[in-house]
């Protein structure tokens, strides 16, 4: 098995569920065991130490408020099923991540962040209750009030705590399935974290970085910033629906690329038309399809393929305020200048989070996509010393390859979530190959 970075890969046995009361027999009989979503987190934080539980099958909306706009899935739901019914009917998901081929379950335990982490916090603020099945095959109700210290756990906990077989949610109204999008141009790093930090009002906003860009223009970026659009705003474009249907995938890889295409004159090249068409984008606010704006890279069917057989790790880390510059300039800086040009780059800002093991802290969070090699591996353990010496972390979600000192500096709560596995029991029946590699 392996995660979406098809890095690392690892032996498991696969288990199958289609029907929630099947989740307590296989939770009480094995050892070792993890639930799986739809293995889109990027590394080995999916694959059971001994077995992996598929929960695709378990994909059932079970209700939806309308009052309180509060939807309750089964936890193998899938992100584009939620949004694909409930957009048309003027509802749209509190967070989401930048997929939406991921299962509700892998949102709550991952406690993803998008592009409004700033001013709305994690899915997991936005999670009113969840059912979860213990390693006793017991089902539990977990919210603020109720198995409050478990609640905390399992938001951000990586499936760790126990099988997330159903979580309810609450949904933001919008009056139409477009968003307004503002892009800023930055000329370097500075002014990057600057535009960020002016585009706080904004609900969203997120900066694509050129990180082979050099000297006077490291850093150089485009901040999109976004709004849902008003019906009286879609209203003054001709020829636009209240609410679009969303695009099917545009290309679909059917075979793995050859290591040799994302290379540095690749990147370099590629980099320099995105940044020369964000220029021209910049001129006036445009209205743009929800899809575009938060899943670009969906309408490319299995894109991991684009790095080959030998796969690609996601790095992201998110570093506090006051070194924020500093850090994040050393880091580009090192990325430049060995030509390890990453192919998706990404800064964010973030507000801090609740769950013990949620990425989420002040600051600004860096996400960079790189192929498969020693030589890349070598600059990660250095860019891993910086992170850690400005009070930062690595996202787990993402991670296939930090030390287990890396994960203990980062993460200051790390022991009150292992006491709580070990006083549930959860310690001797879900553990991960990430769980195993990090110690947790």
């Amino acid at each position: 098995m392996e995660g979406w970075g098809r890095y690392p890969r690892h032996e498991s046995e696969v288990l199958n569920c289609r029907f929630p009361e099947a989740l307590s027999g296989i939770a009480a009989s094995h050892a070792g065991l993890i639930a799986r979503g739809n293995g889109r987190s990027y590394g080995d934080a999916a694959i059971g130490e001994n077995s992996t539980l598929m929960c695709g099958g378990l994909n059932r909306m079970k209700r939806f408020d309308a009052t309180d706009r509060v939807l309750t899935v089964e936890g193998g739901v899938m992100l584009s099923n939620v949004l694909h019914s409930l957009v048309p009917r003027g509802y749209f998901p509190p967070v989401v991540p930048g997929t939406k081929f991921v299962t509700i379950g892998g949102m709550v335990a991952s406690d993803v962040h998008g592009k409004n982490h700033h001013c709305h916090g994690g899915f997991g603020d936005h999670v009113d209750e969840l059912k979860l099945v213990t390693g006793s095959g017991e089902i539990l109700t977990c919210s603020r009030s109720q198995n409050a210290e478990l609640f905390s756990a399992t938001i951000g906990g990586m499936g760790l705590t126990g099988i997330i077989a159903e979580a309810s949610f609450r949904l933001r109204p919008i009056e139409t399935g477009w968003i307004t999008q503002k892009t800023t141009v930055a000329e370097n790093l500075g002014e990057a974290l600057r535009a960020l930090r002016q585009s706080e009002d904004a609900t969203y906003s997120v900066a694509w970085i050129d990180c082979l860009s050099k000297g006077a223009s490291l850093g150089r970026s485009l901040i999109f910033a976004g709004e849902h659009a008003t019906q009286d705003q879609v209203g003054e474009t001709p020829k636009a629906d209240r609410f679009p249907s969303p695009p099917s995938a545009a290309l679909s890889l059917p075979l793995d690329m050859p290591g040799w295409l994302l290379n540095t004159a690749s990147v370099a090249a590629f980099n320099e038309l995105y940044f020369r068409s964000g220029i021209r984008k910049s001129a006036k606010p445009l209205l743009v399809h929800w899809d575009n704006y938060f899943f670009p890279l969906d309408r490319i069917l299995r894109w991991n393929r684009l790095y080959g057989k030998r796969g690609f790790i996601q790095h992201q880390c998110v570093v506090p305020d006051a070194d924020a510059l500093q850090v994040l300039t050393s880091i580009l800086d090192r990325f430049a200048q060995s030509g390890k040009g990453s192919f998706l780059a990404v800064l964010k800002r973030l507000r801090g989070s609740a769950g013990l093991l949620s990425f989420a802290a002040q600051g600004y969070t860096l996400a960079l996509d790189l192929p498969v090699t020693q030589d890349v591996l070598r600059l990660l353990d250095e860019i891993d010393e910086l992170v850690v010496k400005a009070g930062g972390r690595l996202y787990l979600a993402k991670d296939a390859r930090q030390s287990r000192l890396t994960f203990e500096s980062g993460y200051p709560r790390l022991d009150a979530f292992k006491e709580l596995r070990r006083a549930t029991g959860a310690d001797r029946h879900f553990n991960s190959r990430l769980a195993k590699r990090l110690g947790i």
